[in-house]
């Protein structure tokens, strides 16, 4: 279980986790897990929460980088991210999530 960390009054604590996807792939071949990224970003917005996923690709893996304002890895969107993975017999890797200092994303 992860421990929440206290924050200043007024400030959001915000969260960075990653899946590792191997072998890598290019965004282009993910476009169902773009999709499910844009989804919860506009609902996350919608909703006065933060959440941002990006794919990023490097040469012996691909990424996709998690900035929430929860350190929860149990939601509905891990699930979708999870499921459209796995259709696609990628394996990855879920690393822990990290507190961040500040918030990356307007």
């Amino acid at each position: 279980m992860t421990k929440r960390r206290p924050t200043e009054p007024g400030k959001k604590s915000v969260w960075a986790y990653a899946y590792q996807i191997q072998p890598p792939r290019t965004p282009d071949r993910l476009d169902s897990v773009e999709a499910i990224l844009e989804r919860e970003q506009e609902d996350a917005g919608a909703g006065s929460r933060t959440w941002q996923g990006r794919l990023v690709a490097e040469e012996h893996v691909t990424h996709i980088l998690v900035v929430s304002d929860s350190p929860e890895q149990d939601l509905e969107v891990n699930r979708r991210l999870e499921a459209a993975l796995r259709s696609m017999d990628l394996g990855f890797t879920l690393t822990a999530p990290m507190p961040v200092e500040e918030e990356p994303f307007p």
